[in-house]
């Protein structure tokens, strides 16, 4: 059973959704609407079947509960690394999957943040620490948002699985497909804690480069937020059960 905490806000389910679809910055298409092409409600059900595939399991065939639509819809913003494309204000006008972090192919590079916000032109250098303490509590809010959505999802598998035993005429299609979700479900929320502690080596990465070229007062306030976010991602309110014994690190 996940061990929960009560740090987190209640939220009401319409102001997470309306929240996480805002802090996710979904637009692209005129005046900041995301694109027709893009919108949709299961447009981030992907992840559940890159999840378990990257670990050699089958994805589930089950519609996604509002929960688990939600509890996706709030994880990708935290799983796509921050300012990973060139338009970085324009999310879903070329949106694009993301490799699960247990697929060995793919490469951690912390210094990518920090580059990226040293050789972007800005007017000064406090503009800098500027992008850098709003992308910090950004992330901090997602946080909080997310594992709100996350708590009952998780509750709500513990029940499932244990009612599988007690379900009549269960055929073995419906066990495996309640299966499979419960291990996608579990698999993103590992996902985002992994995306998370990335995100505090890039940011400290970022600062110490801030700090070596141009220092100012601001790095003390960014390096609050630092720490406040690597303490949230180092206890986080709720931790599923591993699906896979294999460990996951931020190096890189």
């Amino acid at each position: 059973m996940p061990g929960t905490s009560v740090t987190i806000r209640f939220l009401s389910p319409a102001l997470l959704l309306l929240t996480g679809i805002t802090l996710g910055a979904c637009s692209g298409g005129d005046f900041g609407r995301a694109r027709d092409d893009f919108r949709n409600d299961d447009m981030h059900r992907w992840m559940g079947a890159e999840a378990t595939s990257s670990v050699a399991l089958k994805p589930s065939q089950f519609q996604l509960t509002d929960g688990e639509r939600q509890l996706r819809d709030l994880a990708y913003p935290l799983i796509e690394p921050p300012h990973s494309r060139p338009a970085w204000r324009t999310v879903f006008g070329d949106f694009q999957p993301v490799a699960s972090p247990w697929r060995q192919a793919v490469i951690f590079d912390r210094t990518a943040y920090g580059r990226a916000l040293i050789d972007e032109p800005h007017r000064s250098h406090s503009s800098r620490y500027s992008q850098l303490i709003d992308d910090l509590r950004d992330d901090i809010t997602r946080f909080e948002l997310f594992y709100a959505s996350a708590i009952p999802v998780l509750e709500l598998d513990r029940k499932r699985n244990a009612t599988l035993a007690h379900i009549t005429e269960l055929s073995p299609r419906e066990r495996a497909d309640a299966t499979a979700r419960m291990q996608e479900n579990a698999l993103i929320v590992q996902w985002v804690q992994q995306c998370l502690e990335r995100r505090v080596s890039s940011y400290r990465w970022g600062l110490e480069r801030l700090v070596l070229q141009a220092p100012d007062g601001m790095a003390a306030e960014a390096d609050r937020l630092i720490s406040e976010l690597a303490a949230q991602t180092a206890n986080p309110p709720v931790t599923p059960q591993p699906v896979v014994e294999r460990p996951l690190t931020t190096r890189g």
